[in-house]
Order: structure tokens, then C-alpha cells, then sequence
């Protein structure tokens, strides 16, 4: 049972800080965000830090930002289908972007959610090193 409540109050720790930085970004970047970032923050900061927990140390981090990117854009277009499309909230619109999938993913954002999945992965191993006391972070390029 204590396993169980220490699990939860490490992927709610974990939830919130990826929230609030995905959130954090997309102000910094477009001056506002929306409160289905946080979910999405949330979501994808969890599940990039599951890399390491199923694949161990052994998978280099280019592959880990490459599967990062993957896993961003397909919560961001899940998230975009419910909110923007479902519910007609309008929070962001790709349509007028090259290579874009019902204008709720293109393929320059995948590509900037690579290149910000190195600080993602990073944060989430040195948070679960220094406060959660797991395992120390190494790291293969290739």
C-alpha cells in the first residue's frame, strides 16, 4: 500500500512539473496558454520518463528523443482532436502548415518537440535523481 501512495505522489509530482513547464513554454512562446496544456505537459512528461523505467539505461538518447517526439506529437493530436475538434475550442490551429495532420500536428513542430525533448529527459532523470533518490542518470548519445 505504501508503494502504491509513494508511486502516486511521484507521477503527480512528475504530472505537474511537465504541466506547468509545457504551459510555461507555450506562454514564453505565444504570450498565453490553456489549461489542456497542462494535461498535455503533464501526459508527456510522464510517459518520456518511462523510457528510462521500461528500457532501463541501455537506449541512447537520440532514440529517446526521437521516441519523446512521437510521443508529444501523438498526445498533442489526441489532446487536439478533443479539444480542438470535439469540443471547438479553438485553442491552436496548424492548417496553414506544410505536412500537417487536420491542423492538429505538423511535422515542424515534431521536429521542435525533438530538439526540447533533451531538456525533458534530462529534468525528469535529475528531478528522480536528486528528490526521489532513484537511480543516478548515464547516458549514451548513440
Amino acid at each position: 500500500m505504501l508503494l502504491l501512495y509513494n508511486n502516486f505522489l511521484k507521477y503527480t509530482l512528475l504530472f505537474f512539473i511537465g504541466g506547468f513547464t509545457y504551459g510555461g513554454i507555450e506562454i514564453l512562446y505565444r504570450g498565453y496558454s490553456h489549461i489542456s496544456m497542462l494535461f498535455a505537459g503533464g501526459i508527456c512528461f510522464i510517459f518520456i520518463g518511462l523510457l528510462n523505467e521500461v528500457y532501463s539505461w541501455k537506449m541512447a538518447l537520440l532514440s529517446q528523443m526521437v521516441i519523446s517526439a512521437g510521443i508529444i506529437t501523438m498526445v498533442e493530436l489526441f489532446v487536439g482532436l478533443v479539444v480542438n475538434v470535439w469540443l471547438k475550442l479553438d485553442v491552436w490551429d496548424y492548417s496553414n502548415m506544410p505536412y500537417n495532420y487536420k491542423g492538429q500536428v505538423c511535422l515542424l513542430y515534431t521536429n521542435i518537440w525533438f530538439l526540447l525533448s533533451l531538456p525533458a529527459i534530462l529534468l525528469d532523470d535529475y528531478l528522480r535523481y536528486f528528490l526521489l533518490k532513484e537511480e543516478k542518470p548515464k547516458y549514451r548519445i548513440f
